[in-house]
């Protein structure tokens, strides 16, 4: 039973009927050199063993049910990791073009869901490993997770044992996949059924000792609910309105002791700070084309794991707010967004998350569609190895996490790594053409954020 998607990934899964939806995740290692290949497969070779769904693909389920993990017997590991030397001229940007175009495929969905690349022979000397995999495998904090069982933190290999079986489950019968399929929908009610047993005592108590109160909870959550699935009718931006299938990649660098000091100096965390620097970026952006610009849509996603949770999986749910991209002075534009943040962090239909996710799933693909692609942009950030890592026996330089822009105009990713803060930048090139002049405020944008510290 535990084959079963959560009904976010489900929807992750789904909106995929749009192209321009898809929840393709891409992180880019550089390494000092070449790293032992037989080492670097060995390791995603007991990442396989570990976690089930890497060796899993994803079949559609009866009825009502979402989307299950289901076996997949002609796993072949050399399908997944592929190995190839970097066409000339052999630079970061040759490898931003090729982790561009892994960004824009779409998986073989009859296979598992994530691919890895080792590209040799750079101009620097060294070389890079590229790998894609869908959302619905693992979120950020899941990946980093994953990454240590990668990574060594010398350059010696650490010994590692024997293999463990990997987990082989024969294809259900489709009477027992439907016998599955029913029971897990009983489950769900049943699961609604005890919470509402357990909760209405105390709602009927309170609703008698405390009524105006109680009425003002239930309508406190209900427009909680509200502001999560809220429709978005039209962009907030009144430049970045059209969507594409058509991606850019790029990277900047910003130290995160810095990043960090300027956050607390704006009154904020080091997420305020990154969001500032979004923010700033595009309003200089707006600016550079004589465009107006207030509050513009974010996407963010937020963690939901605990220290319960396995490694790898997807633990996200994704909340939408405004966010003051038309102000200017920075340490201000931290505060504000800080304000706004934690409002939202501590949204009452957070813990409903799923059954919302259950209710979108039922609703018509184009209208969940048509919400999306009015978002302007997605901030996520994802804390890393906070010390120098190696993989088969060569030092990683830098990574970079690009998220799926999922309908909006662009997705920034901070990921973390030592002291440094790696941005993964992936544009929509319908919403923003200019991607060079784009970066460019980009960077201008977290250099006066960076101002602060300075």
């Amino acid at each position: 039973m535990s084959g079963f998607m959560r009904n976010t990934d489900a929807f992750t899964w789904s909106m995929e009927t749009d192209p321009r939806l898809r929840s393709t995740v891409v992180t880019l290692l550089l390494l000092d050199g070449t790293p032992d290949w037989t080492e670097v497969r060995s390791r995603f070779d007991l990442i396989s063993r570990q976690l089930p769904m890497f060796r899993q693909r994803v079949v559609h389920s009866p009825l009502s049910a979402p989307p299950r993990w289901g076996p997949y017997p002609d796993f072949d590991l050399d399908f997944h990791m592929r190995r190839v030397s970097a066409p000339e001229p052999a630079t970061i940007e040759v490898v931003l073009e090729m982790a561009r175009l892994a960004a824009m495929e779409d998986f073989d969905r009859a296979r598992p869901l994530w691919k890895v690349t080792l590209i040799d022979g750079l101009a620097d000397g060294g070389s890079a490993l590229l790998c894609t995999f869908h959302h619905a495998l693992t979120d950020g904090v899941g990946g980093v997770q994953i990454a240590m069982t990668l990574f060594d933190v010398s350059e010696t290999p650490s010994p590692r044992d024997a293999l463990p079986t990997a987990t082989e489950t024969a294809e259900p019968s489709w009477l027992q996949t439907y016998a599955d399929t029913m029971r897990f929908s009983a489950g769900v009610a049943g699961s609604a059924l005890t919470n509402v047993m357990k909760s209405a005592p105390g709602l009927l108590y309170n609703g008698i000792r405390r009524p105006a109160a109680t009425i003002g909870s239930v309508a406190a959550t209900t427009a909680s609910v509200y502001r999560t699935v809220r429709p978005v009718n039209q962009t907030g931006s009144p430049l970045m309105k059209r969507r594409s299938l058509v991606r850019r990649l790029g990277v900047h660098e910003v130290p995160l002791a810095e990043l960090r000091s300027a956050a607390h100096r704006g009154g904020g965390s080091l997420n305020d700070a990154f969001v500032a620097g979004v923010t700033g970026g595009l309003r200089r952006y707006h600016e550079k084309h004589g465009a107006e610009v207030g509050d513009l849509h974010l996407t963010m996603p937020i963690s939901l794991r605990t220290d319960d949770d396995a490694m790898g999986g997807n633990r996200i749910t994704l909340m939408r707010f405004d966010v003051p991209v038309g102000t200017a002075d920075p340490a201000e534009r931290i505060g504000e967004t800080h304000r706004r943040a934690s409002g939202m962090r501590h949204e009452r239909s957070l813990p409903y998350t799923q059954l919302i996710a259950g209710a979108l799933n039922l609703m018509p693909r184009w209208y969940i569609g048509s919400i999306l692609r009015h978002v302007d942009l997605v901030a996520s950030d994802v804390p890393g190895i906070p010390v120098p890592v190696f993989l088969g026996g060569v030092r990683i330089r830098k990574q970079y996490a690009f998220g799926p822009t999922i309908g909006t105009a662009v997705n920034v990713t901070l990921l973390t790594y030592a002291d440094t803060c790696g941005l993964g930048i992936d544009v929509d090139t319908g919403a923003i053409p200019d991607y060079d002049v784009f970066h460019d405020c980009l960077v201008d944008g977290f250099e006066e954020v960076l101002a602060l510290a300075r």
